[in-house]
């Protein structure tokens, strides 16, 4: 051996035998692990909305009910699903008027209701989490109110900001946030429903788009700073404040489900503050906004945001917190899920969240223990766990040794393709006979993608059942599983059992549609569509998506893969600028109008 590599050889042996002692494969800095906190992960990019009037996405969620409150809750244990107070002091009747103004009984048919008011008390005593937009001087005066550009320039959160302040939440802050789903600054999802039923929302969002476009004159409409939208200059009839801890909301007829708003972000209270904090010149050029630093009186506050890297929650140190639940069902006690009845919430001090873009990676760090779960919002993750431990005796075993636990439920949720109605060859279609041609094409292609085997057989980890309908088993109305409520467009009964039409039925369906064959009947070009599938095509993936475009061949129909990760996947839908594409719908509330709504909003 040369004299050199000798060298390099101890100077190996040395760096490896040092590693041996010293290294780690703990993807955490060192000390995390000894920290009172909580690991997970993100897939590829940062949520897209942390504003509670924008944010409807399920992988914001981990983020916006941890930051923010509402009035109701649901218990964590009991089922059906019970609802409970949280910010509000309890759950009070909805009070019934006529077109008179006059009441109503509790058992008044529904078609003599034509208002339900809603008076809610809420809990004295709240506190938001610290920050500078309520930050006040010596004299009551807010600090940090009447900035310059120059003096946000060096600024990149909010705890850059010297002093911080807070104030009791009050009934204000509720009618503030039902105003702001009027706003033109911002998407507002749900003020289409809302506005139907908000006594006075729709008027409502007709008077701010005036009013913003007379404080945006003379303003670039590329300019990113927009003064303030003061929305306490403008009353509205459907939500007042009717003292300090009383808020009202009034609804138009009976509609039970505003319960269930209640315990949704939406309705989650903003402080007028953070609005005109945020509007000044140079905040948005520094990513300053309710969009990525929201402010609430949640248990946790967003303390970094490292933009598609990590985000870190913090415990609030004004949270009053809230007593662990002593109360399920008769199985919980057993499984010593009630064990820590009666402590004080949060447990945690810190949760951290990392961006990891491959499942692998995310399942290994798991397994090896340097996360606590692999993502905290996706209630399916457990199935691919679930699929290893069941494929070896090996991965059993170990699973066993850790502890592992997955426990299955039914989930209220569903996954579907869908079709861009604006599309002139897969959607409504502009003449009575495009339109009949367009339904034809969707109906064949709905035949042929073969679920049955695609989701219990090819892809086991995502343990799905075929839908017939959109409302999935378990909610009021469904019939899922049933003979009577199978899809007659896709399968036929034969035998007393439901089964898929055939591929020969879908070929017809294409012929009809204008394309035998594949191609079209009038230019002769085959056909191609476009799949705009929401995650960046892994080799994870590519097998599910290679298996997508085998079921568009079977009645050779081309399929083009157009995969991003999720936010422009997001930005595209919002732009109708896909065709095909793939998404789903965890529910928000208990009803089958969550899931109904979504084929008429």
């Amino acid at each position: 051996m040369k004299r050199g590599a000798h060298g390099l050889a101890i100077a190996l042996f040395a760096a490896i035998a040092a590693c041996l002692t010293a290294c780690s494969n703990d993807p955490h800095p060192e000390g995390k692990a000894a920290e009172n906190a909580l690991f997970d992960t993100f897939q590829e990019r940062s949520p897209r909305y942390l504003d509670p009037t924008a944010s409807y996405s399920n992988p914001e969620s981990k983020f916006t009910f941890q930051i923010y409150e509402t009035l109701y809750n649901y218990h964590y244990f009991k089922r059906p699903y019970t609802l409970q107070p949280r910010l509000a002091a309890e759950l009070p009747r909805a009070k019934y008027l006529d077109k008179a103004g006059q009441p109503l009984p509790d058992d008044a048919p529904a078609d003599q209701i034509a208002e339900s008011v809603y008076d809610i008390k809420i809990i004295p005593g709240v506190k938001f989490q610290p920050h500078p937009a309520l930050a006040m001087d010596e004299k009551g005066t807010y600090r940090y109110h009447a900035m310059k550009a120059g003096d946000v320039a060096a600024k990149r959160a909010p705890s850059d900001f010297e002093h911080q302040g807070t104030r009791e939440l009050v009934a204000e802050d509720f009618v503030y946030a039902m105003k702001r789903q009027a706003t033109t600054r911002i998407e507002a999802p749900i003020f289409g429903i809302f506005s139907e039923y908000v006594i006075g929302l729709k008027e409502y969002g007709k008077l701010i788009k005036v009013e913003d476009e007379k404080l945006r004159k003379g303003i670039d409409a590329n300019s990113p700073d927009k003064p303030f939208l003061d929305f306490r200059k403008y009353p509205l009839e459907g939500a007042v404040a009717l003292d300090k801890y009383t808020v009202r909301y009034r609804i138009k007829g009976k509609y039970p489900q505003w319960k269930y708003w209640l315990t949704l972000p939406f309705t989650s209270p903003i402080p007028w503050e953070a609005d005109a904090f945020y509007a000044q010149p140079g905040m948005s050029h520094n990513a300053l906004s309710l969009v990525t630093w929201p402010l609430g009186t949640g248990p946790y506050m967003m303390t970094v945001y490292d933009r598609d890297r990590q985000h870190v929650l913090k415990r609030n140190p004004h949270f009053r917190g809230i007593p662990f639940p002593c109360e399920g069902m008769p199985e919980d006690k057993a499984a010593g899920l009630l064990a820590d009845c009666g402590k004080m919430m949060p447990f945690i001090d810190t949760a951290y969240s990392n961006v990891e873009k491959e499942p692998v990676a995310r399942e290994s760090k798991f397994i090896q223990g340097y996360l606590d779960t692999p993502e905290m919002e996706r209630p399916d993750t457990g199935n691919e766990f679930l699929v290893y431990q069941q494929d070896s005796n090996e991965v059993a075993k170990l699973y066993e040794e850790r502890g592992f636990k997955f426990p299955r439920i039914v989930d209220i949720s569903n996954w579907y393709l869908g079709f861009n109605w604006m599309d002139p060859v897969v959607g409504k279609g502009d003449t009575p006979e495009q339109q009949i041609r367009n339904r034809k094409l969707r109906q064949a292609l709905s035949i042929v993608i073969d679920w049955e085997e695609g989701y219990s057989k090819v892809f086991p980890k995502k343990a799905g059942e075929a839908a017939h309908g959109p409302l999935p088993g378990g909610l009021f109305g469904s019939r899922h599983g049933t003979v009577e409520g199978h899809n007659p467009v896709t399968h036929k009964v034969v035998n007393g059992k439901v089964v898929r039409r055939s591929i020969e039925e879908a070929k017809k369906l294409l012929t009809e549609a204008g394309y035998p064959g594949g191609r079209d009947a009038k230019t002769g070009k085959p056909l191609v569509l476009n799949y705009d599938y929401q995650r960046q095509p892994t080799a994870e993936l590519k097998a599910e998506l290679d298996w997508m475009v085998k079921q568009f061949a079977k009645i050779d129909v081309q399929l083009d893969i157009r995969a991003t990760d999720y936010n422009q996947f997001q930005e595209k839908v919002l732009k109708g600028k896909q065709q095909i594409f793939w998404w789903g719908w965890l529910a928000d509330y208990p009803d089958p109008e969550n899931f109904l709504f979504l084929l008429y909003g």
